[in-house]
C-alpha cells in the first residue's frame, strides 16, 4: 500500500499541528481573551494547502482529544471538545476541507483562498456557536443566538480576519522557502 504523502509532507504537517499548538497557548488578555490559534489554522492552510493543512488540523484535535495540552490555557483531553468551545475547535476541521475543495475547483488565485478562508471562518463560526448553544443549554439553561453570537463571535470577527489577513501575507513570504 502506497501513501499519498512525502516523508517531507509528514515533517510539514506535523510541524504545523505544533505550530497551532502553540498559537492555541498565545493568549491576548482583553475583555474576551483572544489566542493566535485561527491564526495558525489560516497560516498552516495557506503554507500546506488544504489536503496537508486539513491534515494538520486533524493531527492537531487528535492530540488534545487524546489528553496532550494543546488547546487553549494548556487543556487537553476530550471534554474540551465536548465543552462549550469544542464546536469551534471541531470547526477548523471544516475550515480545512472547506478550503481544500476550493482550492481543488477554483484554484490557488489570492481571491479563492481568501474567499475559502473568509466562507470555512463563517462555518465555523456557525458549528461552533450551535454546539455552544446546545452544550450550555444543558449545563446552564437556554440563551438567545444573539446572546451566544455577542459572546462567541462579535467580538473576534474584526481580530480574525485581521488574521486572516496576516497569515496570506506571512505565508506568502515563508512558502516560497518550501519545497
Amino acid at each position: 500500500m502506497k501513501s499519498s504523502f512525502r516523508v517531507v509532507d509528514l515533517t510539514y504537517m506535523a510541524i504545523c499541528s505544533a505550530l497551532i499548538a502553540i498559537c492555541s497557548w498565545i493568549s491576548i488578555p482583553t475583555t474576551v481573551p483572544f489566542t493566535l490559534q485561527t491564526f495558525a489554522v489560516f497560516c498552516v492552510l495557506e503554507l500546506l494547502g488544504g489536503k496537508r493543512g486539513t491534515v494538520s488540523i486533524c493531527i492537531f484535535i487528535l492530540l488534545g482529544a487524546i489528553g496532550i495540552p494543546v488547546f487553549t490555557g494548556f487543556r487537553g483531553g476530550i471534554g474540551v471538545l465536548l465543552g462549550t468551545t469544542g464546536g469551534y475547535i471541531v470547526g477548523f476541521i471544516f475550515m480545512g476541507l472547506i478550503y481544500w475543495l476550493s482550492e481543488t475547483l477554483f484554484g490557488e488565485k489570492l481571491v479563492v483562498r481568501f474567499a475559502a478562508m473568509a466562507v470555512g471562518l463563517i462555518v465555523c463560526y456557525t458549528f461552533g456557536t450551535a454546539w455552544f448553544l446546545f452544550v450550555y443549554a444543558r449545563s446552564s439553561g437556554a440563551i438567545g443566538v444573539g446572546t451566544a453570537l455577542s459572546w462567541c463571535v462579535f467580538p473576534f470577527v474584526l481580530p480574525d480576519l485581521v488574521k486572516m489577513a496576516l497569515a496570506i501575507t506571512l505565508s506568502g513570504r515563508i512558502k516560497k522557502y518550501l519545497h
